[in-house]
């Protein structure tokens, strides 16, 4: 006879480090982004410091038919899901701050940062008619930000730039006619 096992209410979840999977979940909103915004990706290889770059094709673009930005992907869950006020900090290493702050440039960059709740079983919900992902992506463009840290900068990311398709067609449509993200 075998014995009942006990009913489990949680997940029996791989044993994979908690920052790698707020890494795979936040290229899983670049991807659903990407794709409702008809953009193309590509992943440098091998990463210099900039995760990826995102392509744009529109006839009415003015400097090209296709346009390109570099994203630099970012996951915290040190900041609670819906920041209250205009912006929330976020601390990045001088490293990558000096390269996403660099002006001129031929290429626009782009930080997103995504607000991650800390349990897994809060990032996703299912449903019949959805899948959500959660929490949220906020992007900024750091071109000509000092770097005032010793070794990390506090950057402020504004909460009203919330990183989506419609999001991403604008930044797209602006440097389309040679403007900035």
């Amino acid at each position: 006879m075998a014995l009942a096992q006990p009913e489990r209410t949680e997940p029996l979840r791989g044993n994979l480090a908690t920052t790698a999977c707020m890494e795979t979940l936040q290229v899983g909103y670049l991807h659903a982004v990407a794709a409702a915004a008809g953009c193309s990706l590509s992943q440098p290889f091998p990463d210099n410091g900039i995760d990826w770059h995102v392509s744009h094709g529109s006839p009415r673009h003015t400097i090209d038919d296709e346009v390109t930005i570099k994203v630099q992907l970012k996951a915290t869950y040190q900041v609670a899901p819906r920041p209250p006020g205009a912006s929330f900090a976020f601390s990045l290493d001088n490293d990558h701050l000096v390269k996403l702050a660099r002006e001129p440039v031929a290429v626009h960059k782009i930080l997103v940062v995504m607000l991650v709740p800390r349990s897994r079983d809060d990032w996703l919900r299912a449903g019949h008619d959805d899948l959500g992902l959660r929490h949220c992506c906020y992007w900024t463009n750091l071109a000509g930000h000092p770097v005032t840290g010793r070794t990390r900068t506090t950057v402020r990311i504004p909460t009203t730039r919330i990183f989506d398709d419609r999001a991403l067609c604008e930044i797209m449509t602006r440097v389309g006619v040679g403007g900035r993200p």
